[in-house]
Protein backbone atom coordinates (compact mmCIF):
# COMPACT_ATOMS: atom_id res chain seq x y z
CA UNK A 1 0.00 0.00 0.00
CA UNK A 2 1.17 3.56 -1.16
CA UNK A 3 1.93 5.80 1.45
CA UNK A 4 -1.09 8.50 0.48
CA UNK A 5 -3.16 4.79 0.17
CA UNK A 6 -2.66 4.64 4.32
CA UNK A 7 -3.52 8.01 4.65
CA UNK A 8 -6.62 8.02 2.74
CA UNK A 9 -7.59 4.34 4.09
CA UNK A 10 -6.92 6.41 8.11
CA UNK A 11 -9.05 9.25 7.21
CA UNK A 12 -11.93 7.15 6.52
CA UNK A 13 -11.77 5.08 9.04
CA UNK A 14 -11.48 8.25 11.67
CA UNK A 15 -14.83 9.74 9.69
CA UNK A 16 -16.38 6.73 11.02
CA UNK A 17 -18.07 6.70 14.20
CA UNK A 18 -17.01 3.96 16.52
CA UNK A 19 -19.75 1.08 16.57
CA UNK A 20 -20.85 -0.64 19.80
CA UNK A 21 -19.80 -4.27 19.71
CA UNK A 22 -22.38 -6.80 21.08
CA UNK A 23 -20.71 -10.07 20.91
CA UNK A 24 -22.52 -13.31 20.60
CA UNK A 25 -22.14 -16.85 21.46
CA UNK A 26 -24.48 -19.78 20.42
CA UNK A 27 -23.58 -23.15 22.79
CA UNK A 28 -26.73 -25.28 21.27
CA UNK A 29 -28.67 -25.55 24.78
CA UNK A 30 -26.50 -24.20 26.51
CA UNK A 31 -25.60 -20.73 26.10
CA UNK A 32 -27.54 -18.62 23.38
CA UNK A 33 -27.24 -15.04 22.97
CA UNK A 34 -28.93 -13.10 19.77
CA UNK A 35 -30.45 -10.54 18.37
CA UNK A 36 -34.00 -9.97 18.48
CA UNK A 37 -34.32 -6.49 16.20
CA UNK A 38 -32.15 -4.17 14.90
CA UNK A 39 -30.15 -2.83 11.66
CA UNK A 40 -26.22 -4.33 12.55
CA UNK A 41 -23.62 -2.63 10.40
CA UNK A 42 -20.98 -4.64 10.71
CA UNK A 43 -20.22 -8.08 11.85
CA UNK A 44 -17.18 -10.11 12.66
CA UNK A 45 -16.69 -14.10 13.13
CA UNK A 46 -14.93 -14.95 15.51
CA UNK A 47 -15.34 -18.68 15.92
CA UNK A 48 -17.75 -20.93 14.73
CA UNK A 49 -19.92 -20.20 18.31
CA UNK A 50 -18.76 -16.44 18.83
CA UNK A 51 -19.63 -13.34 16.66
CA UNK A 52 -19.37 -9.77 17.27
CA UNK A 53 -21.99 -7.83 15.71
CA UNK A 54 -22.06 -3.86 15.81
CA UNK A 55 -24.11 -0.90 15.90
CA UNK A 56 -23.92 2.79 14.88
CA UNK A 57 -24.70 5.22 17.35
CA UNK A 58 -28.50 6.20 17.85
CA UNK A 59 -29.42 2.35 16.62
CA UNK A 60 -31.80 0.96 19.03
CA UNK A 61 -31.71 -2.96 19.44
CA UNK A 62 -32.80 -6.20 21.31
CA UNK A 63 -30.42 -8.15 22.66
CA UNK A 64 -31.34 -11.93 24.14
CA UNK A 65 -29.39 -14.29 27.02
CA UNK A 66 -30.50 -17.46 27.99
CA UNK A 67 -28.51 -20.10 29.54
CA UNK A 68 -28.92 -23.58 31.35
CA UNK A 69 -27.68 -25.97 33.12
CA UNK A 70 -28.32 -30.05 33.56
CA UNK A 71 -31.12 -29.10 35.62
CA UNK A 72 -33.15 -26.09 32.81
CA UNK A 73 -32.72 -22.98 32.85
CA UNK A 74 -30.30 -20.59 34.91
CA UNK A 75 -30.78 -16.97 33.24
CA UNK A 76 -32.94 -15.22 30.73
CA UNK A 77 -32.87 -11.76 29.40
CA UNK A 78 -33.88 -9.11 27.13
CA UNK A 79 -32.00 -5.11 26.68
CA UNK A 80 -33.73 -3.24 24.38
CA UNK A 81 -30.37 -0.49 23.98
CA UNK A 82 -30.20 2.72 22.36
CA UNK A 83 -25.72 2.51 21.11
CA UNK A 84 -24.49 5.86 21.72
CA UNK A 85 -21.81 7.60 20.27
CA UNK A 86 -18.27 8.13 22.04
CA UNK A 87 -18.56 10.76 25.08
CA UNK A 88 -22.29 10.20 25.40
CA UNK A 89 -23.37 8.84 29.20
CA UNK A 90 -24.35 5.26 28.88
CA UNK A 91 -24.85 1.92 30.74
CA UNK A 92 -22.24 -0.92 30.88
CA UNK A 93 -23.54 -3.86 29.88
CA UNK A 94 -22.76 -7.61 29.92
CA UNK A 95 -20.74 -8.45 26.53
CA UNK A 96 -21.72 -4.90 24.94
CA UNK A 97 -19.18 -2.73 24.49
CA UNK A 98 -18.64 -0.06 25.53
CA UNK A 99 -22.52 -0.25 26.81
CA UNK A 100 -25.85 1.74 25.32
CA UNK A 101 -28.83 3.48 26.96
CA UNK A 102 -30.70 1.04 28.44
CA UNK A 103 -34.83 0.93 27.32
CA UNK A 104 -36.03 -2.39 28.61
CA UNK A 105 -34.20 -4.91 30.98
CA UNK A 106 -36.03 -7.68 31.75
CA UNK A 107 -34.93 -11.02 33.46
CA UNK A 108 -37.21 -14.59 33.93
CA UNK A 109 -38.44 -16.40 30.81
CA UNK A 110 -42.18 -15.72 31.53
CA UNK A 111 -41.41 -11.81 31.36
CA UNK A 112 -38.99 -12.03 28.37
CA UNK A 113 -41.44 -14.02 26.47
CA UNK A 114 -44.14 -10.49 27.09
CA UNK A 115 -41.55 -8.54 25.76
CA UNK A 116 -41.48 -10.62 22.40
CA UNK A 117 -45.28 -10.56 22.45
CA UNK A 118 -44.98 -6.61 22.74
CA UNK A 119 -41.94 -6.61 19.83
CA UNK A 120 -44.23 -9.03 17.53
CA UNK A 121 -46.99 -6.42 17.81
CA UNK A 122 -44.85 -3.40 17.32
CA UNK A 123 -44.46 -5.63 13.76
CA UNK A 124 -48.16 -6.48 13.37
CA UNK A 125 -49.20 -2.90 13.92
CA UNK A 126 -46.52 -2.17 10.54
CA UNK A 127 -43.72 -0.70 12.52
CA UNK A 128 -39.95 -1.64 12.50
CA UNK A 129 -39.29 -2.81 16.40
CA UNK A 130 -35.96 -0.46 15.79
CA UNK A 131 -38.21 2.33 14.63
CA UNK A 132 -40.57 2.13 17.55
CA UNK A 133 -40.68 5.18 20.26
CA UNK A 134 -38.23 4.56 23.04
CA UNK A 135 -40.80 5.31 25.28
CA UNK A 136 -42.85 2.47 24.54
CA UNK A 137 -40.04 0.39 25.08
CA UNK A 138 -39.65 1.96 28.86
CA UNK A 139 -43.67 1.79 28.88
CA UNK A 140 -43.26 -1.85 28.54
CA UNK A 141 -40.37 -2.12 30.93
CA UNK A 142 -41.95 -0.28 33.56
CA UNK A 143 -45.45 -2.15 33.26
CA UNK A 144 -43.74 -5.69 33.25
CA UNK A 145 -42.21 -4.68 36.56
CA UNK A 146 -45.56 -3.46 38.12
CA UNK A 147 -47.24 -6.81 36.76
CA UNK A 148 -49.65 -4.66 34.21
CA UNK A 149 -50.24 -5.31 30.75
CA UNK A 150 -48.89 -2.52 29.13
CA UNK A 151 -50.36 -0.16 26.02
CA UNK A 152 -50.06 -1.42 22.49
CA UNK A 153 -47.83 0.38 20.00
CA UNK A 154 -49.80 1.34 17.18
CA UNK A 155 -49.34 3.03 13.89
CA UNK A 156 -51.11 6.21 15.17
CA UNK A 157 -48.88 6.19 18.06
CA UNK A 158 -45.63 5.09 15.65
CA UNK A 159 -46.98 8.70 13.74
CA UNK A 160 -47.21 10.90 16.53
CA UNK A 161 -43.95 9.89 17.72
CA UNK A 162 -42.16 10.68 14.22
CA UNK A 163 -43.98 14.14 14.37
CA UNK A 164 -42.42 14.87 17.99
CA UNK A 165 -38.96 13.72 16.55
CA UNK A 166 -39.08 16.05 13.85
CA UNK A 167 -40.51 18.81 15.80
CA UNK A 168 -37.32 18.01 18.43
CA UNK A 169 -34.83 17.89 15.61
Amino acid sequence: MMPRDRIAAASTAAAQPPLTEVELTWIEGRTEQWIRFGRVAAERIVSRRKRIVMFRPGATFAYLRWSSNDFGTIHSSIQIVTAVAVGEPHTALPFVRPGGEILLHIESWPKVSRVLEAVDAVEAAGVDPCDASPDHWRHVADRLAAGMPFRPYSAARHAAWLRRRAIES
